[in-house]
């Protein structure tokens, strides 16, 4: 965050933002959050609220560091991106080309052939990852961890090819754990693990100390909590939440496993400071990390209007959602807008028009990125401007 000028927000935007997340916590909706809100390059609203540790009475810090869930996807996405430039791969070329063994065959038992850009796009025609009927999901390799990080990536990508696709490649869109299978593929163009090879690509040329595959201070870490009444209540070792769509699992323990393999889908743990850093990166166009012409692809909609988005209104780029329609899909955002969020609590979006960038990390799930909260914020902000 030092790398941005502070400035006074406006009376109106404060008043409006300290509302919507006072009420979250005295609803108790909310245990704790950071929410950060920068304009043409200066951070305009700075709030830690709430606790990182409610047992503890540890209060929420800006350098509170949370568990990312999928805000892990666009660092990764990034990274990938990264390569593609230094023409090391392509979003046209195969996954087989670097993972010989992932093939899956299509529901009638045909070949496929999935790209980097369907992995970038959740267009490859693969599920989430799960086992089982939705009461007893377990997440793909779990049975797996405490061996040798990339030993327990690939088993984990040998058992999900062997699993027929849910669609023609291209097809369709759905929501999966491909961004898994691209970090395989960033394994082995760089003969490094994922970790080594998003630092080298995306952290540490902007100077970023506190987002990584591992806890770097364990005394800033956010306890994670899940919604229940009459408060939220914290989340165990190995937990989970049932919802009408379906069931939402979780390892928290998970980002204290040294050996546990490094998952580009969601194993990052972090700052909102650090995150808007990098999608302040991606709002200014990519420099250091990327060319003007390669963010432009990113941030567009790769889908052309594919059927199964998440919801109407919505299209998606390399590594996040796009919005094409604001009313169609119920969301207070601009045309135009890229946002994507994580199952632990987290929201962020960026206005390229109004030069906007808000990053909203929450320590409580499903509140966080499901419930009113996030609405509440990009309702305050637009309100605001």
């Amino acid at each position: 965050m030092s790398c941005y000028a502070i400035v006074r927000p406006d009376p109106k935007m404060t008043r409006l933002l300290d509302s919507a997340i006072d009420s979250a916590l005295d609803e108790k909706r909310l245990v704790g959050t950071v929410v950060l809100v920068a304009r043409e390059g200066r951070i305009v609203y700075s709030r830690a609220a709430g606790m990182a540790n409610r047992e503890s009475g540890q209060p929420m810090s800006t350098d509170t560091i949370f568990r990312l869930s999928s805000v892990t996807k666009p660092i990764v996405a990034i990274a990938a991106m990264r390569l593609v430039e230094e023409g090391r791969i392509d979003p046209a070329d195969p996954v087989a080309r670097w993972l010989p063994y992932f093939c899956p065959p299509l529901a009638d038992g045909s070949a496929s052939v999935i790209t980097i850009h369907h992995l970038l796009t959740h267009t490859a025609g693969l599920g989430d990852g799960f086992n089982g009927d939705a009461s007893k999901r377990k997440p793909l390799g779990a049975d797996i961890a405490g061996r040798h990080p990339s030993i327990a990536l690939e088993e984990k990508l040998r058992h999900l090819a062997t699993q027929p696709l849910l669609y023609e490649p291209g097809k369709r869109w759905r929501y999966s754990i491909s961004m898994d299978v691209l970090g395989g593929i960033i394994e082995k163009e760089t003969s490094a693990p994922l970790g080594e090879a998003v630092a080298a690509l995306v952290t540490e040329p902007l100077g970023l100390s506190d987002t990584a595959f591992h806890v770097t201070d364990r005394g800033r870490l956010a306890v994670p909590y899940k919604n229940a009444a009459p408060q939220p209540e914290p989340m165990g070792r190995e937990d989970s939440i049932i919802t009408p769509s379906g069931v939402f699992g979780y390892s928290p323990g998970r980002i204290f496993d040294p050996d546990i393999y490094h998952s580009a889908s969601g194993g990052m743990a972090g700052t909102a400071g650090d995150i808007l850093a990098i999608l302040e990166t991606i709002r200014r166009g990519g420099a250091p990390l990327l060319d003007a012409s390669t963010v432009s692809a990113m941030i567009r909609d790769q889908t052309n209007g594919l059927t199964g988005l998440q919801r109407p209104g919505l299209g998606f780029g390399y590594g996040w959602a796009v919005v094409t329609d604001p009313d169609r899909a119920g969301l207070p955002l601009a045309r135009g807008a890229i946002q994507w969020g994580g199952v632990y609590g987290h929201s962020w979006f960026i206005d390229p028009e109004r030069s906007l960038t808000v990053v909203a990390l929450t320590n409580t799930a499903l509140e966080g990125l499901f419930g009113a909260f996030p609405f509440d914020i990009g309702t305050a902000i637009y309100q605001a401007l």
